[in-house]
């Protein structure tokens, strides 16, 4: 395994050095979430129509790989700050084939259901497990091989090249299932990332830095306003994924994957535009300007009397949504050492996890007793209040 020096004290990066640095990142955390897309539209098929559950069991099935991500954390974090983030993506990788086997196993058992859905359950924790180890070894990864200063670019990136992978796995994964079942997504969540990791394997590492290991709790406290802030903002992102379908039915307007689509097309080139923004003109700033442009477009998805003004709303929020999560990345990881980067990701992360675990019936809630377009009224007035969040950061000196 090569490693290459931290360069946390490295002169400023050009622009095509920052690019091929980070691209390999990219096609890693692109092809590994590829996996996860895979099944997203077609689990639910698999447990309802497949296996025979009812919604109880298909919701206990999808949901876990959030719970496991959720818990993992914090674990997944420590092992990045310590053995470097190139191993941490390697044991996700390692974590991701065995889930993999447990759908295969869960596939050949498929005569009797209730064996059949036990594994699977299992392979899912095991695959939010695995999502801990990508994401935050990859964060922690390309955090080492860019200047310190680059820290917004690479969390926008990978955030992106995510984005990406989810967008693309879904009709990938539908089309499989389609034409050949619920083995065809077995067999890809074990080969995709096995062939990925024997391409890992000679890309270049970082050795981690050696000092004194940081606590969860004092690294907790380090990023938990950052992480609120944006928690808050996610809200949107959760009514936009969960209902802005069901919208647009209820309007009676045609295509209701357009408004999805476009808020993720924005998204995705917004971070990858301007995903140095963070960096030179500050978190907190970026953050405060983005919130109110997210706000903007929920409030436009509330009023949208016509379905090409709710696409300009959605447009909007994933414009606004795209550069938060790094904006207010940065700011968590200016307040915690170098050497408790990857734990501080792993909990500045987990605030999004539960807030998007959280949200989603609580919205659900809101639509049911106001209506569905109230959804995108609360993503205006959740979002704007993170904005004193940034403020608050803004001012707060940080300690050397």
């Amino acid at each position: 395994m090569s490693i290459a020096r931290n360069p946390s004290a490295l002169p400023a990066m050009g622009e095509e050095r920052r690019v091929s640095a980070l691209l390999p990142i990219m096609g890693v955390v692109l092809v590994a979430f590829l996996v996860i897309g895979f099944a997203m539209p077609v689990l639910p098929l698999h447990v309802h129509d497949g296996l025979g559950f009812g919604t109880i069991i298909v919701g206990l099935v999808a949901g876990s790989q959030f719970a496991a991500a959720l818990i993992s954390r914090p674990m997944a974090g420590s092992y990045a700050d310590r053995h470097g983030g190139k191993r941490a993506v390697l044991v996700g990788f390692g974590i991701a084939i065995a889930a993999g086997l447990l759908y295969l196993l869960s596939w050949h058992f498929m005569s009797e259901t209730v064996i059949s859905v036990s594994v699977l359950l299992l392979g899912r924790l095991l695959l939010g497990v695995a999502e801990s180890y990508l994401i935050t070894g990859s964060v922690n990864w390309g955090f080492g091989l860019v200047n310190q200063k680059d820290t917004g670019r690479v969390i926008a990136w990978v955030g992106a090249a995510m984005f990406g992978a989810f967008a693309l796995g879904a009709p990938i994964g539908a089309a499989l299932f389609d034409r050949f079942g619920f083995a065809s997504i077995a067999w890809a969540t074990t080969l995709a990332p096995l062939v990925t990791l024997l391409l890992v394997l000679p890309l270049r590492g970082v050795a981690p830095i050696a000092r004194g290991r940081q606590g969860f709790a004092s690294v907790l406290r380090a990023v938990w306003a950052p992480g609120l802030g944006s928690a808050l903002s996610s809200v949107a992102f959760g009514g936009i994924t969960a209902f802005v379908t069901l919208l647009y039915a209820e309007r009676g307007w045609a295509h209701g994957w357009l408004p999805y689509s476009v808020f993720a097309g924005v998204f995705i080139l917004a971070r990858l535009a301007f995903g140095h923004l963070p960096d030179r003109l500050g978190g907190a700033r970026v953050a405060m300007i983005c919130l109110v442009i997210e706000a903007a477009g929920q409030a436009l998805l509330w009023f949208a009397p016509t379905p090409e003004l709710a696409l300009v709303g959605a447009g909007l929020t994933g414009l606004g949504y795209s550069l938060v999560y790094p904006s207010f990345g940065v700011e968590a990881m200016l307040r915690v050492p170098p050497e408790a980067r990857g734990l501080a990701m792993g909990a500045y992360t987990a605030f999004l996890d539960l807030a998007l675990g959280v949200s989603g019936p609580l919205l659900g809630l809101i639509a049911a007793g106001a209506g569905l377009r109230s959804v995108f009224l609360t993503g205006a007035i959740v979002g704007l209040s993170a904005v004193p969040i940034g403020l608050l950061l803004s001012r707060r000196k940080i300690a050397s």
